[in-house]
């Protein structure tokens, strides 16, 4: 087994090889004058398992041609297996069409990692699980709520919670969570004018001097999760924190969300933290590498990955 990794979150990669006590590959991914990407893997892949890590974050269009490019070099190396470790996916927004003449680009994603060579995905809370029926090649598709909720469980054990999805299409990941933590349930109704902009209207559930936890999979622009912070807080909610799988954190939200009412916001290192995130007082991050790591070691050994989404349940 090899494991090879892009630009897009080095430190991850670095905790995962720690983790499977295994050296990363070692390889040149550099640009020319022009901005084209360019990957020379500088060891002997033939035959190899390959993994490779990448996140099609910011820059999502440069960090998704390193991908393709590495995977081409690694199947034109004769690597034997070649898996591409996504602990972010990109464009997995686009999932549908939106409206009359839009594209679905998560699903052309998945075309160009497929068509490049990649034998297997394996990524991270995909914002559609439906997304893993674009690839026609294995993709596993694990769950950050495991993480969660062990540091949930050590930091509020003995308050009364209550897990809050801030949308409807939310619900399902927070009534696990919910279940898991023996915790009440409540669910943000909003309405979105506009995209970008969010407008909280009804909290379905009871909050009223609880400790509310919203859980999400994504944060961009942190519009949802501070109207809500605020909407919970006036209806009478002692504290509120958020667990988010993927800190995209894009323009002003790092200036929102420290100015918020949120406690604390926690992420993974699923997108590489930025310099503001580092510095913000209410923002931390849970690492995944355990997780992926384990994934990897188990996919390499032909082994079950499916006790890898088990939660710890609260007593």
């Amino acid at each position: 087994m090899k494991i090879l990794t892009g630009n897009s979150n080095r430190p991850l990669a670095e905790a995962i090889s720690a983790y499977l006590n295994l050296p990363l590959t070692k390889a040149a991914m550099r640009r020319f004058s022009d901005m084209e990407v360019f990957v020379e893997i500088h060891e002997n892949v033939r035959g190899e398992d390959v993994f490779v890590i990448q996140s099609t974050s910011y820059p999502a269009n440069d960090n998704l041609m390193e991908l393709l490019v590495a995977i081409d070099a690694l199947k034109r190396g004769s690597a034997r297996r070649i898996t591409a470790v996504l602990p972010y996916y990109g464009y997995a927004r686009q999932d549908r069409k939106s409206g009359p003449r839009t594209p679905i680009s998560a699903k052309l994603v998945a075309n160009l990692i497929t068509k490049a060579g990649a034998d297997r995905v394996l990524t991270l809370d995909l914002h559609a699980g439906q997304i893993q029926g674009f690839f026609d090649i294995p993709t596993d598709n694990l769950y950050g709520a495991p993480v969660f909720v062990k540091d949930i469980m050590d930091r509020f054990k003995g308050q009364d919670l209550t897990i809050v999805s801030p949308d409807v299409g939310g619900v399902v990941r927070a009534r696990a969570i919910a279940k898991r933590l023996d915790a009440e349930l409540a669910i943000i109704d909003k309405r979105r004018e506009r995209a970008g902009v969010s407008e909280v209207m009804h909290i379905i559930g009871d909050v009223e001097g609880r400790t509310c936890i919203l859980v999400d999979d994504i944060v961009d622009s942190a519009g949802t999760l501070c109207n809500a912070a605020v909407a919970l807080t006036q209806a009478g909610g002692k504290q509120v924190s958020a667990y988010v799988t993927h800190g995209v954190l894009s323009g002003g939200a790092v200036a929102r969300v420290s100015s918020s009412p949120l406690t604390e916001l926690v992420t993974t290192d699923s997108i590489q933290q930025t310099e503001a995130m580092r510095v913000a007082q209410n923002i931390r991050q849970l690492s995944i590498a355990p997780l992926l790591g384990e994934a990897i070691r188990r996919i390499s050994d032909e082994h079950s990955v499916s006790s890898l989404f088990d939660m710890p349940t609260s007593n």
